[in-house]
């Protein structure tokens, strides 16, 4: 059977209050007891005092008689007056035990028996009292001119005393139940409110044990019972921070599972398709090898083997070299060098490079260029802007023109190349930036493409701090937005 705390701490201070009360009405009445004791018999030892010298003066002033003759004598009349003179009932006993004389109504030498041991030991000049009933019989030497001639007893009266200490004695168990009763409601409600916090603490660390963290401490107050609040409150803050670190190192190995996973299934994809087009320049070139061995004597065939050999070979080198750099950014970040870099300056030195280009392949390129400085690695904003032109310029059409402009807002650099070729179509332009993605295969072979440029610009956008954008292009072409930030 479950018992509450509170009501085990009101009992446990019921028991010792009732202790306490008790060994203390005990000590006190005990205490009371001997004194009425020590006060009784001083103030009998007084009165056999005054009664040996009454005696004797009696004994002195009369008849000159043996003090056996002058006890069996006068004992009645002097027991008598005895009694009157000291206002207590008064025996008298010669030597020899047997009562001479009692102020006691009725029967002389009734109640003789009940104190013969009492009267024995006093008979041997020595103070003897016994109880009987409510009064004290108190037996002291009766001292004749030589020796001992008798006994006299004083019968006292107990029953003030006896009923003092009754009184004190309800007195205590009065106030004793008093005192106990209200100390138990006191102590109940003290322990109640001891218990209402406990149960509060047990709340708390149950909501803690189900991931339930509490943001405050249960409890305010200056004790232990404070600080074991301000312990569990710590303990939940401390839990919850450790079980949100967990949480987040979990987190983040899951995204570095599925990263891996899916880095995984692109290298995979990476690997078949630079096999894949390896595979297509290499088989051409293998072709006309083939038919050059067949055919080697053909003028015709060795002029269109020569072009389309060096063609290919050129587009495998330029494969390769894009591959390379691929890999060079994913495992030599440290290797750019970035300076600070004035874009329509380095944009017109582009342009001028592509120029030769552009005309080759009838196309023009205009400038609409901004002054502006930016912190970057000059060879990646080269590699960036040659693959954006040159991309403009091989799926571009006859006469058609390529657009650059810049501007700045926002403390960024805005680049936008915009051409009036073959455009992206809406289905792809979410790929595009995919490696070896290519809108159109057949124009792509025959322009050289390889599906890894825009790869490659992204890349070395990103590695800057940067941001490319296809833009919404109306009508036909494609235009890319750029920004990065400027040097103020």
């Amino acid at each position: 059977m479950r018992v509450s705390l509170k009501l085990k701490f009101s009992l446990f201070l019921a028991v010792l209050l009732i202790l306490a009360v008790s060994v203390l009405s005990y000590v006190v009445l005990r205490g009371v007891e001997r004194n009425q004791q020590a006060q009784t018999e001083s103030y009998l030892l007084q009165h056999i005092k005054t009664v040996n010298l009454r005696v004797k003066q009696t004994f002195y002033t009369g008849e000159k008689l043996e003090p056996q003759a002058f006890m069996k004598q006068r004992g009645r009349a002097l027991a008598a007056e005895l009694a009157g003179f000291t206002g207590l009932e008064v025996t008298l006993y010669d030597t020899q035990g047997l009562q001479v004389g009692t102020s006691i109504q009725g029967n002389p030498s009734a109640g003789s028996q009940d104190v013969e041991d009492a009267l024995s030991y006093a008979l041997q000049n020595k103070i003897a009292y016994q109880n009987k009933g409510d009064s004290l019989l108190y037996l002291a030497p009766l001292q004749g001119p030589e020796d001992q001639m008798g006994v006299i007893q004083l019968q006292y009266s107990l029953k003030s005393n006896q009923s003092f200490l009754a009184t004190l004695q309800n007195l205590f168990l009065t106030t004793g139940a008093a005192v106990l009763v209200l100390s138990f409601i006191m102590g109940y409600l003290y322990f109640n409110r001891a218990t209402v916090a406990i149960r509060k603490l047990k709340r708390a660390a149950e909501d803690i044990q189900h991931a339930d963290y509490i943001h405050a401490p249960p409890i305010e107050r200056k004790d232990e019972l404070g600080e074991l609040s301000q312990g569990i409150y710590f303990m939940s803050r401390e839990i919850e921070a450790n079980i949100a670190a967990k949480d987040e190192e979990q987190r983040k190995l899951q995204l570095a599972i599925q990263k891996l996973q899916a880095l995984e299934q692109q290298q995979k994809q990476y690997i078949g398709n630079i096999s894949h087009e390896f595979k297509t320049p290499l088989t051409s070139i293998k072709a006309y090898v083939d038919l050059l061995n067949m055919y080697d004597d053909d003028p015709k065939l060795l002029l269109e083997a020569k072009g389309n050999i060096a063609k290919e070979t050129q587009r495998l080198y330029e494969m390769v070299e894009k591959v390379l750099q691929l890999t060079a950014l994913e495992k030599y970040d440290f290797e750019s060098q970035a300076e600070l870099l004035e874009v329509a300056e380095s944009l017109r030195d582009i342009c001028e490079r592509m120029r030769g280009k552009a005309e080759r392949y009838d196309n023009t390129i205009t400038l609409d260029l901004k002054p502006a400085h930016i912190w970057l690695d000059r060879e990646s904003f080269m590699h960036i802007f040659i693959n954006l032109l040159d991309n403009a310029i091989k799926y571009n059409v006859p006469q058609g023109t390529i657009h650059i402009h810049s501007e700045t807002r926002d403390n960024r650099v805005w680049i936008t190349i915009r051409d009036t070729g073959i455009g992206i179509p809406e289905e792809s332009r979410d790929k595009i930036f995919e490696p070896f993605y290519t809108v159109n295969r057949d124009r792509s072979r025959l322009s050289g493409g390889t599906g890894l440029g825009l790869s490659l610009v992204r890349n070395l956008v990103e590695k800057q701090n940067g941001s490319i954008t296809l833009l919404d292009s109306e009508g036909e072409g494609s235009a890319f937005q750029l920004s990065f930030p400027v040097i103020s």
